[in-house]
């Protein structure tokens, strides 16, 4: 059987594992990118909304190519159509900046990778792996080959269903509660009130969860919407057919792509290292449990796992105690606030379609001057006792 060995084998090709293996490969430390698809960023499993500062913050330029939509802020609809306008004319909405098309940015971020020096290798199956001295070996297969990559670090950036890491006997098992269950299409013909804004309805609607329209620009915006199967008898599809007749944006519109995948949303995973192996974004429960906006985050961490596999390669130390500074700098970066985010989530989910649309009617009230996660969670405290009991000490 033939073999390839590498420093580094980063295993998926989303946009935590692009960004560890171009961080990763910067120096001259041999880096290997695989990914099972054929095509990468297909099939796309969210709803393609980034911010600005989280781009910077992992210096990535925009770039024309993987921007559909600029905006210039958001519409919050309540369960009976009571809407709160976030509009930049009015607040500063800093959540989502732009609607991107993943299928080109995820490839945009490979390439980012390879011209920092990562080899990839599409259409490549991780099937199995074993530690063997000091290394993995990892099989694989690709266009009816087998062959195995023998590695010193591997860095698992593999999906909710992520294999990489129950490979190395990290508990990377999610709670029922902590998984969304995600549907969404592209649909054309979409009449949105304001098609620089993105949407996002509450209650009901998305047991668990909520919907969203993102607009793509001219009359194309990604619909769809996340439940928590513990809250409703019904599938995310049934809800979100639903949804789809009765809002009035998409009465008239038309599919032309689906996308359906889980939504890790209980925070990060407590272990997420072990001797010679890390594992990143969706994998390691990198996702916002309030909104369930992971792109940024896993770029932050592949780019902390990147960093941390070049020095650990140049130091010739892949053991656990080594590659926990990747672990530590995840805990520093997301724990504080995704812990936040969770009991928030927690708090928002017993509420009633009626608490929703009190909520939001006192909202129109208030004087709001930016907004995001942390800011809504401020107003919901200022504007319900319910809230104060439970969120009054989070910020």
């Amino acid at each position: 059987m033939e073999s390839i060995e590498t420093d580094v084998l980063v295993i998926g090709a989303g946009p935590g594992g692009s960004s560890a293996a171009k961080h990763a490969a910067k120096n001259g430390v041999d880096v290997t990118l695989i990914d099972k698809k054929s095509e990468l960023g297909a099939p796309k499993r969210c709803g393609e909304g980034v911010s600005k500062d989280g781009l910077k913050s992992v210096g990535i330029e925009l770039n024309s190519k993987w921007i559909t939509k600029e905006l210039n802020g958001a519409r919050l609809i309540s369960p009976d159509g009571t809407d709160v306008w976030m509009g930049n004319n009015h607040v500063k909405f800093s959540e989502a900046d732009y609607i991107i098309e993943r299928k080109i940015f995820d490839k945009y971020l490979a390439m980012d990778a390879s011209r920092a020096g990562a080899n990839i290798m599409i259409k490549t199956l991780a099937s199995d792996m074993k530690r063997e001295n000091n290394n993995y070996i990892v099989n694989c297969k690709s266009m009816g080959q087998d062959f195995n990559i023998k590695s010193k670090i591997v860095i698992g950036a593999d999906g909710i269903e992520s294999r990489v890491g129950r490979w190395a006997n990290l508990k990377t098992n999610f709670k029922p509660e902590n998984v969304a269950s995600g549907v969404q299409f592209e649909m054309i013909g979409v009449e949105m009130e304001d098609p620089n804004c993105i949407e996002f309805y509450f209650g009901s609607v998305a047991p668990g969860g909520y919907a969203w329209v993102f607009p793509k620009g001219d009359d194309v915006a990604n619909v769809g919407l996340g439940i928590v199967s513990k809250f409703t008898d019904k599938s995310a599809y049934q809800h979100l057919q639903e949804f789809i007749a009765k809002c009035y944006a998409t009465q008239n519109a038309n599919p032309i792509e689906i996308n359906t995948g889980g939504i890790p949303v209980g925070g990060m995973l407590k272990r997420i290292v072990s001797d010679n192996l890390m594992i990143v974004g969706d994998a390691a429960g990198q996702v916002n449990p309030l909104t369930g906006g992971g792109i940024i985050s896993a770029l932050k961490a592949g780019k902390y796992a990147g960093e941390v596999a070049k020095a650990a390669v140049k130091d010739g130390n892949y053991s656990k105690k080594r590659l926990e500074e990747y672990e530590k700098k995840c805990k520093t970066d997301f724990n504080p606030i995704f812990k936040k985010y969770l009991k928030s989530r927690n708090y928002i989910r017993s509420l009633s379609d009626n608490d929703i649309d009190s909520i939001f009617k006192a909202i129109q009230t208030q004087e709001i001057e930016n907004i995001n996660p942390s800011e809504i969670i401020k107003l919901l405290i200022k504007i319900s006792p319910k809230a104060v009991l439970k969120l009054g000490n989070l910020f």
